[in-house]
């Protein structure tokens, strides 16, 4: 490894900026082990949680942050197979081909940094082999950074989460990057109604190009009223939860029918519960955390751009904004304060 400093937004303290500053990567590759040049990353509602410190105490910090990339390999270390110098691939958090290596050891300040199986928010990044994928010929740069987590999440809540059907209804309650693409899955698989809740109206807006039949705005509506009038007299199938908040979950497993299912996607504060009553349960209704969709890396990201290029499916709408990484912290701000209603991606 000829390469040994890096630009990197580092997470130093919870519920501060991320400090931008240049890194000293590891002397050599362990097993299993690639390091690749990102050129593009999103930016994913799991990264402001661990800001935020949303699952509680977080003993690794200072660490490196980002799961959705796309980049160049430059080198690889012992072991590795299914990726070769040179090979552009898709960085992704759920586990693909090959070897888990360990995780890397970065320097900054002449202290330890922390990093996790896959970071992206730092223009060389040392990776486990099972968290990249070669990516499909012809890919959009842009467009492949969200094969990582946003697309692939998104479909894989639908088709094996949600397991939706031709005309079921369906509530996706949160429409950010992987609620527009759970949308996008939901209207592919001619689902009616598909009902998007969001408390943002340029979300909302979106949510209608991406194929959502109904918004509702929870800000200034009643959202579970509003529902049950889409709906008339017929039972809710699916309610998706993109927001981890425990009166959502609530409102979506006491909506569905006898049988309906409730997909929790979005992720509770740690402390937080929800309350239902189990009874049904016993006799059909269902509720089921997803982690990442159940995606399947090496599987879904060809299978999904072989569909999206066949149907000529436009997923730029997706991105609303593009930005240097010395914006980052300006970005995750919009984001918060619901003043970006699509998904960011990095220019790195």
């Amino acid at each position: 490894m000829k390469l040994k400093y890096s630009k990197a937004a580092i997470l130093n303290r919870l519920r501060n900026p991320l400090v931008i500053d240049s890194i000293k990567l590891p002397n050599q590759l362990d097993a299993g082990q690639v390091l690749v040049r990102i050129e593009y990353s999103g930016i994913c509602g799991s990264q402001i949680g661990e800001i935020d410190g949303a699952k509680g105490e977080d003993k690794y910090l200072p660490h490196l942050l980002g799961h959705e990339g796309f980049g160049e390999v430059l080198d690889i270390g012992p072991g590795v197979m299914h990726v070769s110098v040179n090979d552009k691939v898709i960085l992704h958090w759920r586990k693909g081909l090959g070897i888990e290596s360990r995780t890397p050891i970065y320097e900054w300040k002449n202290g330890k940094l922390n990093a996790g199986w896959v970071t992206t928010f730092n223009e060389l990044a040392v990776v486990s082999e099972n968290r990249v994928t070669k990516a499909p010929i012809g890919i959009d740069p842009k467009i492949a950074c969200l094969f990582g987590c946003a697309i692939t999440t998104g479909f894989g809540v639908v088709t094996n989460n949600a397991q939706l059907k031709i005309g079921e209804s369906v509530v996706v309650f949160g429409a950010g990057g992987i609620g527009l693409n759970i949308i996008q899955a939901a209207h592919l698989t001619s689902a009616w109604p598909i009902i998007a809740v969001d408390i943002f109206d340029d979300k909302l807006t979106l949510a209608r190009q991406m194929g959502a039949t109904h918004t509702i705005n929870s800000k200034t509506q009643n959202a579970g009223t509003e529902i049950v009038n889409i709906l008339g007299n017929s039972d809710l199938d699916v309610f998706i939860d993109n927001t981890g908040l425990p009166d959502n979950i609530e409102l979506g497993y006491n909506m569905v029918g006898a049988r309906g299912r409730v997909i929790l996607v979005g992720v509770p504060k740690a402390g937080e519960k929800s309350t239902i009553f189990t009874l049904p349960l016993h006799f059909g209704k269902s509720i089921t955390g997803s982690h990442g969709g159940e995606a399947l890396p090496a599987i879904d990201i060809q299978k999904y751009h072989r569909l999206f290029s066949v149907l000529n499916i436009e997923l730029e709408k997706i991105i609303t904004h593009e930005i240097e990484l010395t914006d980052i912290n300006d970005a995750i701000r919009g984001i918060k304060e619901g003043k970006i209603s699509g998904r960011v991606i990095i220019r790195l």
